[in-house]
């Protein structure tokens, strides 16, 4: 750890936190303390167990550069993640925070601001990423008035992993070692985010991608009880969790690949050098899901979803138009699912009457099948006990737009709902007003549903919730195009027939 016991001269605030004092640094127009460590390093002994309490240090904590990220592929992260994560280690929790400079940090006033906290989960598959990434730059979103966390969790095998000598130490034990850690920062929120102006309860967790699986995990985790108020679940993929035998297969297999014996211990696996484990095949991969079955997570997602399982909050689900662009990574043939669909006597002609190309109905279908479909099966379900809305996210940046001619890829809206475009080096110089317009006014709607738990902006539409209660029922999503507004039954006919295929056809994890 940076630690230095001189007050660094840059203008921020020394901050007691219960570990002990950081200080950041002041960066557009707002404070930021990056790289808090939230937990013991994970090395050594300490690789694939629980996250530990952080060891409290004597003098300040020198906050103003990201800690190193989870290992990874470096290359992979900087062409699909949105940015480089430079250092990487096993030793890598550590968590950032961003608040507004009106709130007097450092002072008891602090603790009086009771600003909303937004902390962001970030994706890549549970393979890549990092929250110091700038898609996750939280500066826009606090300079409006919210406490914004970002953090790294361990990734690949390090995050996702069984083994049965694992299990010969703790019997049935956890393998979603990625969610304890996500559920680690949360726990330094609510233990330190009032020292920062933040309301340790109200906190809403946003993810997109692996970062949705997360968000909807932690929904229908008993352990997460307590630790966040609201959700927002960006761009949730239909593919099925391993089942803890599966993952156990493939942890076997992993260290199969690395050449261990038949008899390997967790000593033995706990001195492989992890930087070897990008390398090996990808069936030794648990990611991109996470395992059901450990004791973290004891069922799926959507079982737990639809089992009454997840946590009674406020929840916010969508996708966009063309979350399609990720087919090849998640490999799953759309044809084949054509096949499958068409196996259940489902009239894709019927319900997708202007498409010919068979190439195109299998994009059609796998981006409605794979992504549309999910908000609209879990808002049904949470709808009968908490507050739900529906978003379908279509819009690109202009010029981008010959890019992209099905509609906003997977992630591209990323940039718009922490309005963080100008912060991301290759679409700072191509935005538009039009795009900063269209920016602000998502942001404004991901900020007041952590503000006050009812997404809203001004001067746009009003967002009304997807019912499905025993006070009524109303089937809403709203439509953040060019012309944002809200549509009834929106593509009624084809979700309604591939929710009752649902039940038959699951797509397995890769």
């Amino acid at each position: 750890m940076a630690i230095d016991t001189a007050r660094a001269p840059n203008g921020a605030p020394v901050i007691d936190t219960e570990e002990g004092q950081v200080q950041g640094a002041v960066e557009r127009h707002v404070f930021v303390f990056k790289g808090i460590p939230y937990a013991q390093p994970p090395v050594g002994n300490l690789r694939w167990r629980p996250p530990r309490p952080v060891l409290p240090w004597k003098g300040i904590f020198k906050a103003d550069a990201y800690g190193k990220s989870s290992l990874q592929s470096r290359e992979g992260c900087i062409s699909s993640a949105g940015g480089d994560p430079e250092a990487l280690s096993e030793d890598c929790l550590y968590l950032n925070v961003w608040t507004p400079p009106h709130v007097a940090l450092g002072s008891s006033a602090a603790k009086g601001a009771k600003l909303p906290v937004m902390v962001r989960i970030h994706g890549g598959a549970f393979l890549l990423g990092a929250g110091g990434l700038p898609p996750y730059n939280g500066a826009s979103v606090a300079a409006r008035g919210a406490v914004i966390v970002t953090f790294n969790y361990r990734l690949g095998h390090l995050g996702n992993f069984a083994h049965p000598a694992l299990d010969a130490e703790v019997s049935d034990g956890p393998a979603n070692f990625a969610l304890l850690d996500q559920m680690a920062a949360l726990q330094w929120v609510q233990r330190n985010i009032a020292q920062f102006g933040g309301d340790p309860h109200n906190v809403t967790i946003v993810g997109q991608s692996a970062g949705s699986r997360s968000v909807l995990a932690l929904y229908v985790t008993e352990l997460a009880k307590g630790l966040f108020h609201k959700g927002i679940a960006q761009s949730f993929y239909g593919l099925h969790e391993h089942t803890r035998a599966e993952a156990l297969g493939r942890g076997i297999a992993f260290a199969k690949a690395l050449g261990l014996p038949p008899g390997v211990t967790a000593a033995d696996l706990r001195a492989l050098p992890a930087e070897a484990f990008w390398k090996l095949p990808s069936a030794t991969f648990v990611a991109p899901v996470l395992t059901a079955g450990d004791s973290v997570l004891p069922m799926g997602i959507v079982e737990g979803f639809l089992a009454g399982k997840a946590h009674k909050l406020p929840l916010i689900l969508g996708s966009t138009s063309d979350d399609t662009s990720v087919i090849e990574a998640f490999g799953f043939a759309p044809a084949r699912l054509v096949q499958l669909l068409r196996d259940q006597n489902i009239d894709l002609g019927v319900l997708y009457p202007n498409v010919t190309d068979e190439r195109e109905l299998g994009r059609r279908v796998y981006l409605d099948f794979v992504f549309t479909r999910l908000p609209r099966q879990l808002a049904d379900v949470h709808s009968k006990h908490s507050p739900t809305w529906r978003y379908y996210f279509d819009y690109v940046m202009d010029r981008l737009r010959p890019e992209a001619p099905h509609g906003a890829p997977h992630g591209g809206d990323v940039p718009f709902v922490f309005d963080t475009g100008a912060l991301i080096p290759e679409y700072s110089v191509i935005l538009t007003e039009k795009d900063r317009k269209f920016a602000f006014t998502v942001s404004e709607y991901w900020l007041e549903f952590a503000r006050t738990g009812k997404p809203a902006a001004s001067a746009a539409p009003e967002w009304r919730a997807h019912e499905n209660g025993a006070h009524g029922k109303r089937d809403c999503t709203l439509l953040l195009r060019d012309s944002i507004r809200c549509e009834e039954n929106f593509r009624r006919d084809i979700l309604d027939a591939f929710l009752r295929a649902s039940g038959v056809i699951t797509l397995p994890p890769k």
